[in-house]
């Protein structure tokens, strides 16, 4: 019974130890308890909190920066390929008048080819039909407007450096000899030049290369401006 009662004390005795021995285990020591952290830190966990860096958080009234956007390429002031050329301007323009080969039958004018000449260095556009006026004696301050007929469709003509592009004025035809008549019974009217207006390009002053203008009525049928001379 002594030698139960012996190996149960002992028993109790083992267990103390060893309750005192973990307790201990668990009390930070004395260097812990006097340091900075005033703890113990696993390894593993201080070893993280080195290796990941503290997000640094925006200060009071800071501003966060963005990238710049990028410059916009500034416009182009060059034509683009292909565009239409400006308007000839008068002072671009020679004009010369001659009689036509193809005309109405009688003793007048009749008919007249007006030729323009561009006498610049760059290319330019005429279009449209003209207006007449007969310049009363050779005067375009005391011209009379003629009653313009157009014929043909108005295209752009494109006149290059020393190229030309032509009119044709059609009149109504003085009959008869000397001073002649006309079918109307006006009276026919003689005009030593005429003013022919192109749109956009200005008047232009012409005499015929041979002879006056003569013509019944006042009414003149014209040509669009084209490329190809008239006859």
């Amino acid at each position: 019974m002594r030698y139960v009662n012996g190996m149960r004390g002992s028993a109790m005795a083992v267990l103390v130890a060893s309750a005192a021995l973990a307790v201990a285990g668990c009390q930070p020591s004395d260097g812990s308890a006097d340091g900075a952290d005033g703890g113990v830190t696993p390894s593993g966990a201080a070893s993280s909190a080195a290796s990941s860096p503290t997000p640094s958080a925006p200060q009071p009234g800071s501003t966060t920066s963005k990238p710049a956007p990028a410059a916009s390429a500034p416009a182009s002031t060059t034509p683009a390929p292909g565009g239409s050329a400006p308007t000839c301007s008068a002072g671009s323009l020679k004009a010369t008048a001659r009689q036509a080969a193809v005309r109405p039958a009688g003793t007048g004018t009749g008919a007249a080819v007006v030729e323009f000449t561009n006498v610049s260095a760059q290319t330019c556009v005429l279009k449209g039909h003209p207006t007449v006026a007969g310049a009363a004696n050779g005067s375009p301050e005391m011209n009379v407007p003629l009653t313009v007929k157009p014929t043909g469709a108005a295209t752009s003509v494109k006149v290059t450096p020393g190229g030309k592009a032509w009119v044709k004025l059609t009149f109504v035809q003085v009959q008869g000899e000397a001073d002649g008549y006309c079918v109307s019974g006006s009276a026919p009217v003689l005009y030593p030049t005429m003013v022919v207006r192109l749109p956009g390009s200005g008047a232009h002053q012409v005499a015929l290369d041979d002879g006056q203008f003569a013509e019944c009525d006042d009414t003149v049928t014209v040509t669009a401006v084209s490329a190809v001379q008239a006859s």
